[in-house]
């Protein structure tokens, strides 16, 4: 069992957006603010962190959606993204008339973290019960481009070539705890979120003694799932995500470094080789480039996205040109 099932929040010729779903837990990651429309509100709901790519319009757009959802709760909304972010969430919340939110209002904030692309992350509040007026908390010195890091994950980001920065994101998982299911049904062992606890016990190199609470059973001792096998340690899972891309050598060889031997990459690949020349204008990929970049990244899953509209209709050949990549060689990028 994956720590996170990540989806698309849209199909390929729609807005570029990933869903991370936590497995057995209440919450969810989002990698860029497109068309949210197809996320429920019980989803949106458990969506704290957003990492957006860059503030093109359908990468941003649905910050307004997930404002107008989270508005009346008592909650901390943290997004993540390039220089220029800061003023980009300001500029959204000042557009709207906030006469009605005083100190007594839900005790709701956005909380925005710029990253300059080297070694800063600057975060300013937003909050309701101030009518989301700027606060700069301060400036975090980076020592890696993890710009958040969880005791069981963190999230990376390096910057892209679209013309203006363009981020893309890796979820690392800290160390994979794999659940055996036949063991867990020959111990009369239920499937829940008691297991969310036992996998966060073994990433914290837990006490084996430590006593683990199973609802609806005996408590059992860490140890002893360690020792039946019930619960496995394996390399973390690795998500990686990478959007709006010119196709060049130092694009490439950026991508390929965070992307390689990742469980998972979602990657645009939305023009056809016959158009390369148009995609090469607009500092997109082809679908045969996105694929021979998974290939080369030795990548176990990989997932075409941001198909153009252009080829509504003909999504069997940008998929077809994605597989042909995938058994090419090494990429042949530009300058």
């Amino acid at each position: 069992m994956f720590l996170v099932q990540p989806r698309l929040v849209n199909e390929p010729f729609g807005d570029a957006g990933l869903l991370l779903d936590f497995t057995f837990k209440s919450r969810a990651i989002l990698f860029d603010l497109g068309d949210l429309s197809p996320l429920p509100a019980g989803t949106l709901s458990r969506i704290r962190h957003v990492f957006v790519s860059h503030m093109h319009m359908d990468h941003f757009a649905g910050f307004d959606r997930m404002l107008r959802f989270l508005l009346n709760r008592t909650a901390e909304f943290q997004i993540f993204g390039p220089p220029g972010l800061t003023d980009a969430v300001e500029a959204k919340l000042r557009s709207y008339t906030w006469n009605l939110l005083n100190e007594t209002s839900e005790d709701f904030s956005i909380v925005a973290a710029e990253w300059n692309l080297k070694d800063e992350l600057t975060r300013s509040r937003f909050r309701a019960r101030n009518r989301f007026g700027r606060e700069t908390l301060g400036v975090e010195v980076l020592t890696s481009p993890h710009l958040l890091v969880d005791p069981d994950f963190h999230v990376e980001a390096i910057d892209l070539d679209h013309g203006i920065p363009c981020l893309a994101f890796a979820f690392q998982e800290s160390l994979r705890v794999n659940v055996h299911k036949a063991v867990l049904d020959r111990l009369g062992l239920p499937v829940g979120p008691w297991l969310t606890e036992a996998k966060r016990l073994v990433r914290s190199r837990g006490d084996p003694g430590a006593i683990v609470q199973i609802p609806g059973h005996r408590d059992m001792k860490l140890g002893d799932l360690l020792n039946a096998k019930a619960l496995v340690t394996g390399p973390g899972e690795r998500v990686c995500y990478a959007t709006d891309l010119a196709f060049t050598d130092a694009n490439v060889s950026r991508l390929l470094k965070l992307a390689n031997g990742s469980d998972y990459l979602f990657i645009e690949g939305g023009f056809l080789d016959e158009d390369k020349a148009v995609a090469a204008s607009k500092k997109h990929l082809t679908a045969l480039q996105a694929g021979s970049i998974a290939a080369a990244a030795r990548v176990a899953r990989s997932v075409p996205m941001h198909f153009s509209p252009r080829y509504l209709g003909r999504e069997q050949s940008l998929i077809d040109e994605f597989r042909a990549g995938l058994a090419s060689k090494a990429p042949d990028a530009g300058p």
